[in-house]
């Protein structure tokens, strides 16, 4: 679906600014390849769900404003394509259902945030992988038309959130081919995210192999130690006691490992992965929520990555939407200066 030569070079125009961000990033980036990604928060819990409103809460119209507002510069917007998209060629996604996630992305960015949109919860790649490989390119094939009008620097792919089962490290590039291919044929260089496998755990990152692409972007999700930030969450087997809390000498020094892996990882391969999610359960009291995202926040901040928290609201929520305020701390923790405009 090439647009022409006159239609790629405005492309390759407005990717400009990309670069230039990031040629404006911190010392510790500047000979990497990384995203602007600055302070971010996911729209957790919303378009992931099998339909919107199922896990709670559907997206208001002034959720961007105030998140805007308080002071972060990016919004991760997890979409469960695969619940709206026929399961036969062309895989066709529910135009309703396109038009409302159209609709969410040009409410974020009109108020001035970035934007990563991914394809999430895809159960049935992580279980075959092959077998669904067409269908996934099929999906990005259209997502990737109907944004290709968007600003290169302002709005990122993702292709699939946390990778798992058997969709892995060893298959992961070969599996997303396709869709990166449908991707590239209307966005010639846009960002395009990769996570590894077991859930894109920092972990993944050593094993992580991307395509020959200079525009592929590696992520990380950190949810460590786990049995401290899932402690209650009743959708993990088992589930992991309450009553934990963070911030004993061995937490530090896992976290501080944790760190010099990403580190280590600029240092190898040139390129500055992202914290694509990271947070600790509502279940938790709330000074030690907030104790941990300040400690991660601040460790990884050090080593110059961005990082986009989960989530907005519920299940590990920043902000509650019932007393239409954030929660207390969190905002510190996340060191954003809030907008006086």
């Amino acid at each position: 679906m090439n647009r022409g030569t006159s239609k790629l070079r405005r492309r390759l125009q407005r990717a400009l600014p990309v670069f230039a961000l990031m040629a404006m990033a911190p010392a510790t980036q500047a000979a990497t390849n990384s995203l602007p990604v600055g302070r971010c928060i996911n729209m957790g819990n919303h378009l992931e769900a099998p339909n919107e409103g199922d896990w709670g809460r559907k997206i208001a119209d002034d959720d961007f404003t105030i998140i805007a507002k308080a002071g972060f510069e990016t919004i991760r917007l997890p979409v469960r394509w695969s619940a709206h998209a026929s399961k036969t060629a062309p895989y066709t996604i529910d135009p309703a259902f396109l038009a409302r996630t159209k609709h969410v992305v040009g409410l974020a960015r009109a108020a001035g945030l970035n934007v990563i949109l991914n394809d999430h919860n895809f159960d049935d790649l992580f279980k075959d992988p092959g077998a669904n490989q067409a269908r996934l390119a099929g999906i990005w094939k259209q997502i990737g038309a109907t944004f290709a009008d968007q600003d290169d620097a302002h709005l990122w792919f993702e292709i699939e959130n946390e990778p798992h089962d058997k969709l892995t490290n060893a298959n992961l590039v070969e599996t997303l081919a396709p869709a990166l291919a449908a991707i590239r044929s209307t966005n010639p260089v846009r960002p395009v995210i990769y996570g590894g496998e077991m859930w894109s755990g920092i972990g993944s990152l050593a094993t992580l192999q991307l395509p020959d692409d200079a525009n592929v972007i590696p992520t990380f999700h950190y949810y460590d130690p786990f049995a401290f930030t899932h402690q209650g969450a009743t959708w993990v087997t088992p589930v992991p006691p309450r009553g934990r809390r963070f911030g004993s000498q061995a937490d530090l020094d896992e976290l501080s490992a944790n760190v010099q892996k990403i580190r280590d990882y600029v240092t190898r391969t040139g390129k500055t992965p992202f914290m694509g999610e990271f947070g600790a359960n509502e279940n938790i009291p709330v000074d030690q929520r907030v104790h941990y995202q300040k400690s991660v926040q601040a460790a990884f901040a050090a080593a110059g990555i961005g990082m986009c928290a989960w989530a907005y609201t519920n299940t590990f929520p920043l902000y509650d939407s019932a007393k239409k305020a954030w929660v207390p701390g969190m905002l510190d923790a996340m060191d954003v200066t809030p907008r006086t405009k």
